[in-house]
């Protein structure tokens, strides 16, 4: 699992029958504080209704096709979670 925030949408018309109605959102990986960016944006499938500016729990690899709606599908990466918040070490350092 990796900390992300959802930093945009995607619309595509013409995608495999198999995520025909999922939504497509972009996220950016962050640091363990949720506070600093890491590595390249990336394209999921939302399974929780996430929006623009949530910091959220994705899954990569195999283990995004392992839920209900994702199996078997061409999928990487899944949105699982939106954080309410987030706890390092004690200290609260994102709170929705």
């Amino acid at each position: 699992m990796k900390i992300a925030r959802v930093i945009g949408s995607t619309i595509s018309t013409i995608k495999s029958p198999r995520i025909q109605d999922t939504k497509l959102l972009l996220c950016q990986e962050m640091d363990p504080s949720g506070t600093q960016e890491l590595g390249t944006p990336y394209a999921v499938i939302d399974l929780v209704d996430a929006g623009e500016g949530d910091l959220v729990l994705t899954c990569h690899g195999s283990a995004a096709r392992q839920t209900n709606l994702t199996k078997d599908t061409p999928t990487d990466a899944v949105i699982m979670a939106v954080l309410d918040h987030l706890e390092v070490d004690g200290v609260i350092t994102f709170r929705k």
